[in-house]
């Protein structure tokens, strides 16, 4: 059934634009019923699932394709499949301004299955894999547009993520040398017997090839493609940086860390030092990029790229907790952030304003968006009640837990990327709602909210975010336990 589950988005994609749909609504009845169908198969799957472990090509050994339902797989796989119908939805109205649009969702269905294999992998070869085939379906997306600019990012997220998968690539390397298996196994799998007096230079390949995976996870100082590749369409930017892309970077971190080298060999080595001043630095870094920035959605590519580290902070404190927490924000910041893409994206769709100066007096207009966007500002934020909260307080739970000196800094910049939040995410809302007494609203009189396949996936991101928020304990446990081994 995973076969199938990966397949079907792969085969719809391919076939959308060669099928002779006479209406656009047929076709897009034909793409939403196919992403709907295969969400429900994968939930149905996820609820059903047995430790069983497909096997679809061996090569040689231990290397083979493969694929298993753990834990880490239910995370991952059910924020995607759980997403993606929304996304698309919201994408056949985006897209009735753009062009080329066959090719658009030709790539756009593909990317949901290759996101999926990711997700299903059982082993480190599978993932890289379908790692690398994640870059080649969604440079297509990037350069969607055609324009000079969308060329040089889809130039850099090739040239970038290419040479990620380079230092990706030692480290499978070097796991399939010193370790005892290539698949997936809490607590890692590496031989100490192998090993012997080579630790630094292990420890060098898992700092290489977290560096790899943290291309598509933006760590600095490899994050200048993220904000580039909002010239492609929002509903391409948002799955970037919300969902597909750059939550598969850091997905693959947790697997290298917690379940390939292991944290038993990693948590309190240089290496460990090394990878959490990186994150702690893009934490900060990020932020303080989105204050600068004028371009809305540029804007929220910075703020993207601090939050992702928020997650790789939670990863690379190697605890139980510390995974807890990554989890925890690696789904409510997709929830979180995708809303906000999906608002910027609606303003832009809807008044052809790119610009944070632009937004002026549009609250009014625009009710709907910016009430939306507000609640996911303040999510951000870190406000309680709302989702952001929950995540962040387990981040900073698991630094005071893990007693580890450098994690107490992690908490400061946690602080500081809160408060630079705040400056960034406020200051579009007050804009947008006050925009002061001199103010010429003739140049918008034509702006409204979007018709109901815009909205509807807003309203249903901004419920997750306030019930996250209020009740969040039954996901947290789950997550608990899944950092615990036992799913």
């Amino acid at each position: 059934m995973i076969i199938c589950i990966i397949l079907l988005p792969i085969i719809v994609g391919i076939l959308a634009p060669l099928l002779p749909f006479r209406q656009r609504s047929h076709k897009e009845i034909f793409l939403e019923g196919a992403v709907v169908l295969n969400s429900i198969l994968v939930w149905y799957l996820l609820l059903h699932h047995s430790d069983s472990t497909f096997l679809l090509a061996h090569f040689t050994g231990d290397l083979n394709i493969s694929f298993r339902v753990d834990g880490m797989s239910m995370v991952f796989a059910g924020l995607v499949s759980g997403l993606w119908p929304f996304a698309t939805l919201y994408a056949f109205e985006y897209m009735t301004k753009e062009e080329h649009e066959n090719t658009f969702f030709l790539f756009y269905t593909m990317t949901y299955g290759v996101t999926l294999g990711i997700a299903f992998a059982s082993n480190l070869l599978t993932m890289y894999f379908f790692y690398e085939l994640l870059t080649l379906v969604t440079v297509p997306l990037v350069m969607h547009t055609l324009t000079r600019e969308a060329v040089l990012a889809s130039r850099k997220y090739l040239y970038y993520s290419l040479g990620g998968a380079a230092f990706a690539f030692i480290g499978l390397i070097m796991v399939i040398v010193y370790g005892n298996t290539t698949d997936f196994i809490l607590g890692g799998v590496l031989d100490l017997t192998k090993i012997g007096d080579k630790t630094n230079i292990l420890l060098l390949i898992y700092v290489m090839a977290f560096m790899g995976f943290g291309v598509k996870a933006a760590v600095c100082p490899f994050n200048s493609w993220l904000p580039q590749a909002g010239v492609a369409p929002t509903p391409v930017t948002a799955l970037l940086h919300a969902v597909a892309v750059v939550k598969s970077g850091a997905f693959a971190i947790i697997r290298l860390t917690y379940f390939s080298f292991g944290t038993t060999f990693l948590r309190g080595t240089w290496a460990q030092t090394a990878v959490m001043v990186v994150v702690m630095f893009t934490i900060v870094y990020g932020c303080s990029r989105a204050v600068k920035e004028t371009h809305l959605k540029r804007r929220l590519a910075y703020s993207t790229i601090s939050n992702l580290s928020y997650i790789l902070f939670g990863a690379v404190i190697m605890t139980p907790l510390g995974l807890t927490g990554a989890l925890t924000h690696l789904v409510f910041h997709a929830v979180m952030k995708i809303s906000s893409f999906f608002c910027a994206g609606a303003v832009m769709h809807q008044t052809d304003k790119h610009y944070v100066h632009e937004l002026d007096g549009l609250g009014y207009k625009m009710p709907c968006v910016f009430g939306i966007f507000t609640v996911s500002a303040l999510a951000l934020m870190g406000v309680p009640g709302l989702a952001g909260f929950i995540s962040k307080w387990n981040l900073a739970g698991a630094a005071i837990d893990s007693q580890n000196p450098l994690a107490y800094a992690g908490i400061a910049c946690l602080l500081v990327s809160a408060l630079l939040t705040a400056i960034y995410m406020l200051s579009i809302v007050v804009r947008a709602f006050f925009p002061g007494r001199d103010f010429d609203d003739s140049r918008i009189q034509t702006a409204h909210d979007p018709n109901w396949k815009m909205l509807l996936p807003l309203f249903v991101f901004t419920v997750f975010i306030i019930l996250f928020g209020v009740h969040s304990q039954p996901i947290v446990n789950f997550f608990y336990e899944v950092a615990n081994g036992v799913y």
